[in-house]
């Protein structure tokens, strides 16, 4: 059994087993490895976010939370190598480290068979990208989260550094760059703000009003803004 499969196994047994704890000395010899590579593997899928926790005493062992994870996933062979080439295509810019655990998620939660046809498939496929990659604070995802007024500061296309108070209404990607959106209360309106031009970025605690964004107010000269997700019918 290659890393893969076991991961996902790994998984599937400590569902079947919820609220149950499963040793490690138990899961290796349930997978036939040693007990340090079934620790050093428990230890990756909690790392890719899977609820997994350690009980102490003789009787403990790993336990997973049950609710909180996916269950297999029934993708088609074509779904599976889109949802890969979409998490990929996030590994530059500031949605990197979540693209990173999803893709590892989706993989160990995938019917064992699926994940390696999935995976062969996405090898053959490359993305050309810039040589230089430029860097985004990482705490741009969390401003579109986390609902609050951020303070961030600013340096234009002129090399000039602002302070702003912003109001985060969304985020355009465009080219490789990612754009915060957000109410300016220095400007007094609706700004874009490209995310390697943040010097820093603070979210507060401050929830402002809601606001409704226009499209006319991105002010955008070229191309089609298109929404990730297709408005619900």
């Amino acid at each position: 059994m290659n890393r893969t499969d076991r991961l996902y196994a790994l998984v599937e047994e400590l569902r079947a087993a919820a609220p149950r704890a499963r040793s490690a000395r138990w899961l290796a010899g349930r997978f036939d490895v040693s007990v340090r590579t079934v620790e050093r593997d428990l230890v990756a899928l909690q790392e890719a976010g899977v609820p997994i926790w350690a009980e102490q005493g003789r009787t403990g062992g790993y336990a997973i939370d049950s609710a909180a994870t996916l269950g297999p996933m029934g993708f088609t062979a074509d779904e599976a190598l889109a949802v890969l080439i979409g998490l990929g295509g996030l590994r530059r810019g500031p949605f990197r480290e979540a693209a990173g655990t999803a893709l590892r998620k989706v993989l160990a939660v995938m019917p064992a068979e699926d994940a390696r046809r999935a995976t062969s498939a996405a090898a053959r496929i490359h993305l050309l990208e810039a040589d230089d990659e430029r860097p985004v604070v990482p705490e741009f995802a969390a401003s579109l989260r986390a609902d609050r007024v951020i303070r961030l500061a600013y340096r234009d296309r002129d090399g000039v550094l602002t302070h702003r108070e912003v109001e985060p209404l969304g985020s355009i990607g465009k080219g490789g760059d990612w754009y915060l959106v957000g109410w300016c209360r220095l400007r007094g309106g609706v700004r874009a703000f490209r995310g390697d031009r943040m010097v820093s970025l603070e979210v507060t605690d401050e929830r402002p009003a809601a606001r409704s964004l226009r499209r006319e107010e991105l002010d955008i000269p070229y191309g089609t803004l298109r929404p990730i997700l297709d408005e619900p019918r």
